[in-house]
């Protein structure tokens, strides 16, 4: 039997509450993440309480049943015929389930652009494709100001960034038709300031202010006033899951801040998801460029699907990083691969 077979089998255990499992050192939250059952609830030597798992049933967990530590009540069964009906999506409505989620995507920047959205966050795992869209969306809306060498009217914010960092640059991009993309930039939905400060900028009023009401050297330097209309719109790209999120206070925050934005789960969490957006966006035209004639854009694709257990980031990423590999090292690509983009240095043919 096939191990999503034996998968199906079992009842499913859905974390409704918090449980922890560590991976390389660090404690990593299951809340939300489901995984078949194999042993029920119990007790350890150190009266610590845990339930076993099969942990292949979830991306970037071990290949193995694992013991993820957690209240009794952590946890819910779920029945597997309602699981196995989930599991029975085939390959093309799992691929024309992600281009819909895509489109939307871009309409919805579009959208953001022209005024009719004021913002919304897009979530999902790193590297398929979430900053793409937004970006060629915007970038097609901006090419006549590009072209009359004008200022852009929209801007990606990577990184860090501060509480007044972040009322400067929304002061910058305050006018209408512009849009203030914060691109992994985590820290903007971290912090309470910063928080507070978006939530003014994309309060529901018909008026949106923004105050800065403490003295600052920076704000006077630049020229920024104490108060300015915030008219743009914003884009928040971002791999957190904001029901993952453990601390209360910033759980609240978060929830009033997803009150002022639409929300895209792009819904891309398991391997077989990833894998079938990759072929897509390859079949779309993704290696063209690379101009391989002779087979090899499959060869990158079926080594990607073969080793997708053990790549270090299963992305898109990943996919131009191998068809480098293919293309500058024709005879040894295979072993070049399993030195700089796996997690393991025993290459499995």
């Amino acid at each position: 039997m096939k191990q999503k077979e034996r998968n199906m089998s079992k009842k499913l255990v859905k974390f409704k509450e918090s449980g922890f499992y560590n991976i390389r050192g660090k404690a990593t939250d299951v809340k939300g993440l489901e995984f078949p059952l194999i042993e029920d609830w119990k007790k350890g030597a150190d009266l610590v309480g845990y339930v076993t798992v099969d942990g292949s049933y979830q991306p970037g967990f071990p290949t193995r049943n694992i013991r993820v530590k957690c209240d009794q009540n952590a946890f819910s069964l779920i029945d597997p015929s309602k699981a196995a009906a989930k599991a029975e999506e085939t390959d093309e409505q799992i691929i024309e389930r992600l281009r819909k989620r895509f489109d939307i995507l871009e309409d919805m920047t579009q959208a953001t652009k022209e005024g009719t959205v004021r913002a919304m966050i897009v979530t999902g795992p790193p590297g398929v494709g979430k900053s793409f869209g937004v970006e060629k969306t915007l970038n097609k809306e901006d090419l006549f100001n590009v072209m009359g060498q004008r200022k852009p009217k929209y801007e990606v914010v990577k990184g860090a960034m501060s509480a007044i960092g972040l009322y400067c640059k929304l002061y910058e991009f305050a006018d209408k038709g512009n849009v203030v993309v914060f691109d992994d930039c985590d820290s903007v939905l971290l912090d309470d300031l910063s928080l507070n400060i978006l939530k003014a900028a994309l309060d529901s009023s018909t008026k949106r202010t923004i105050h800065w009401n403490t003295d600052s050297s920076k704000l006077r330097a630049e020229g920024v006033p104490g108060s300015f209309e915030f008219k743009a719109g914003a884009i928040f790209i971002t791999n957190i899951k904001f029901d993952h999120v453990k601390s209360k206070k910033l759980q609240d925050h978060l929830a009033a801040l997803e009150s002022r934005c639409h929300y895209i789960d792009l819904q891309m969490d398991t391997e077989r998801e990833k894998v079938l957006r990759i072929k897509q966006i390859v079949k779309d035209g993704m290696l063209d460029t690379y101009d391989f004639q002779n087979g090899e854009t499959e060869e990158v694709v079926g080594f990607i699907d073969d080793q997708k257990k053990k790549l270090r980031e299963l992305s898109l990423r990943t996919v131009l990083k191998i068809a480098d590999l293919r293309k500058s090292f024709p005879n040894n690509w295979k072993e070049m691969a399993e030195v700089t983009v796996m997690k393991t240095g025993r290459y499995a043919a």
